[in-house]
């Protein structure tokens, strides 16, 4: 059984950091990872994602102010976002594809895997 536990939300001030972890378990292939959000009332949009081979992408707006990055001993998966905005107000989730095969033509949306979700509140 897959489970993904996110961690790290919470609420700061425009320009402020927050640092989103997600342990892994039950995954059995190596395969692409990410985060997406889905702001209320807003359709879910991918933000940044892993895939098996270390390539990393970003969501646009993101760019520059967001890291992704993998331990792959621990099985933990983190996004550092720094310059945080209001515009960033969101319910953040972890997701894991399951394929390594088919994962790299899939938007993060649309993986297999998620967790319950991290609300991370940016204040002007």
């Amino acid at each position: 059984q897959v489970q993904l536990v996110e961690s790290g939300g919470g609420s700061v001030q425009a320009g402020g950091s927050l640092r989103l972890s997600c342990v892994a378990s039950g995954l059995t292939d190596t395969t692409c990872m990410g985060w997406f959000r889905q702001g209320p009332g807003k359709e879910r949009e991918g933000v940044a994602r892993i895939d098996f081979d270390g390539k990393t992408e970003y969501l646009d707006s993101v760019k520059g102010r967001f890291t992704i990055s993998q331990d792959k001993a621990k099985n933990t998966l983190s996004l550092q976002m720094n310059s945080l905005t209001p515009e960033d107000t969101s319910m953040y989730y972890c997701a894991a594809d399951r394929y390594s095969w088919s994962c790299k033509a899939r938007a993060i949306i649309a993986f297999d895997y998620r967790g319950q979700g991290t609300q991370v509140t940016v204040s002007s």
